[in-house]
């Protein structure tokens, strides 16, 4: 079985080695987020299962995907575990690798540009920056006891946050980080559907991080950046957009 990382959605930003498991594919199993443009590698024939998840609606529980995966490999077939971003990061490919050692089913790891790399380098910001930040944290802004979890200290100043699965609980996550003592004017960036044609990047502070969300209805696949460098992003992608017009 091969566990394989789409990247942030270009189909450009795959590895070679991903692009050429996709092209020769015979059973693609694929998350949702994978960009259509990846999918339409596959050659004809190819067998397509989607495992698509929905905020509190899955297609199929994550033990069910597991265990997909493990009968398909042991029916004799060489099975594309295809996911957006990097299998390790977010991506529950550990989970996947697990039961699939513990069947006897051999797994290879292809990884990719997870997708906080992807979005901030789509939206020209630098998650670190010898003048703004010499740390980053990833965290899940959708998990288990998300009021229970321990932010202290991993947003301020000269450090850079970047969240996963955050749409449907920023105004929880404003909160829970401004408590912990973050500044209400702390930049912040959310990257809505980061390296593809319909990318969006919008720009605003902590207090008001709900209210970007909910008044630009923003949607899955989105990052949210929180930090200095989401400030300093934005001159950049201001002097790209100058450059393009000259």
């Amino acid at each position: 079985m091969f566990l394989v990382g789409a990247g942030p959605g270009d189909a450009d930003l795959l590895t070679l080695r991903a692009a050429r498991l996709v092209m020769n594919a015979r059973v693609l199993v694929h998350d949702g987020l994978v960009d259509p443009s990846i999918l339409a590698m596959a050659p004809q024939g190819c067998r397509m299962i989607s495992v698509a998840k929905q905020r509190s609606r899955h297609t199929m529980r994550q033990e069910e995907i597991n265990a997909l995966l493990v009968r398909e490999a042991l029916s004799g077939n060489d099975v594309v575990r295809l996911k957006g971003g990097d299998p390790f990061v977010f991506g529950r490919g550990g989970e996947e690798a697990e039961d699939c050692f513990a069947a006897g089913v051999p797994v290879q790891v292809v990884p990719g540009i997870s997708a906080a790399m992807g979005a901030a380098a789509s939206a020209m910001i630098p998650l670190t920056h010898r003048d703004a930040a010499s740390i980053v944290t990833f965290v899940a802004g959708q998990c288990k006891g998300l009021t229970d979890q321990n932010w202290a200290g991993l947003a301020g100043v000269g450090r850079t946050l970047v969240i996963y699965m955050g749409v449907a609980t920023a105004d929880a996550i404003a909160e829970k980080l401004m408590a912990d003592g973050l500044a209400p004017d702390m930049p912040v960036a959310v990257i809505e559907n980061a390296a593809r044609p319909q990318m969006r990047v919008l720009r605003g502070q902590l207090a008001a991080l709900g209210a970007v969300v909910a008044d630009n209805k923003v949607k899955s696949p989105a990052l949210i950046v929180i930090g200095d460098v989401a400030g300093r992003g934005d001159m950049m992608e201001l002097k790209r957009v100058l450059e393009v017009v000259k």
